[in-house]
């Protein structure tokens, strides 16, 4: 009996494996597809430690930005999951995977652990940047450990986004600019870079309770990253309960788009 019952559940294991060592493959191969992952990433770190930094409190800015950065970065992340799955469709990939005896699960979860793999080598890009601008983590390394894990977690979640996008946009064309065009005011109209407190009227309430501002919380909460004097402190519930409000979002994003992403590739792959 639980050889019937495993057997099923350790096929779509292997089968995510190999469709996420074969994106991962495609990834060595063209190391340019990395350059938004990386790059971009550094660029924000700059950007806002240096050229706006000076004036938004220098030193303590900087440790109060890279939590927003992680949380920016790996949102963002989700586009190369959308334009990845689009080109795999729309160059025939998918229906090539589509006559081999694999759960339709181990297609899209091989395509979202190989971008949380991407995610990944993200953070330690980052993390070695924030160390050069002079962030640190000041909190206990069981914290540090929860905050990256809280961060992977949104990330993993964010790419299941990105596979439903993808898998809906009917050009790679399309799916590019759809994998992007709701990340920017999601972003911004957080804390990630400034105190949600400081945004007008409703812009402040969806800042409050945007999830990004929630994983950006987290993380400074659990590296003990303090905000400069000059900002205002962050207020109500899902400010006070940053962590499991940011754990709750990414589960609730997760129960939401896993399945619709199955349902999306159970209509494209059966065209």
């Amino acid at each position: 009996m639980n050889t019937e019952i495993t057997a099923p559940r350790v096929r779509v294991f292997r089968d995510s494996a190999i469709v996420a060592y074969r994106n991962l493959l495609t990834i060595l191969r063209v190391p340019t597809l990395l350059v938004t992952a990386t790059i971009q990433p550094l660029m924000f770190v700059f950007l806002f430690a240096y050229i706006f930094g000076a004036s938004l409190g220098g030193s303590q800015y900087r440790e109060f930005l890279l939590a927003g950065i992680f949380a920016q970065t790996v949102a963002f992340n989700a586009a190369f999951t959308t334009v990845g799955l689009a080109g795999d469709l729309h160059q025939g990939i998918i229906d090539r995977m589509r006559t081999l005896p694999m759960s339709r699960l181990a297609v899209l979860m091989g395509r979202t652990l190989s971008d949380l793999v991407v995610n990944i080598l993200s953070l330690i890009v980052m993390v070695g940047c924030g160390y050069v601008v002079g962030w640190r983590i000041n909190g206990s390394v069981a914290d540090a450990a929860l905050a990256f894990g809280v961060i992977l977690l949104f990330a993993f979640a964010m790419s299941w986004v990105g596979a439903l996008t993808g898998l809906m946009s009917p050009t790679v064309e399309v799916a590019q600019s759809a994998g992007l065009i709701w990340l920017f005011p999601l972003s911004f109209i957080s804390s990630a870079f400034i105190s949600a407190e400081t945004l007008p009227g409703p812009l402040r309430t969806i800042a409050e309770w945007n999830p990004i501002t929630a994983v950006a919380g987290a993380g400074r909460e659990l590296f003990d990253n303090g905000a400069p004097p000059t900002f205002t402190p962050a207020s109500g519930w899902a400010a006070d309960h940053c962590v499991p409000y940011a754990i709750a979002c990414s589960l609730v994003i997760l129960a939401v788009a896993v399945p619709l992403a199955l349902l999306q590739y159970r209509k494209v792959a059966s065209h």
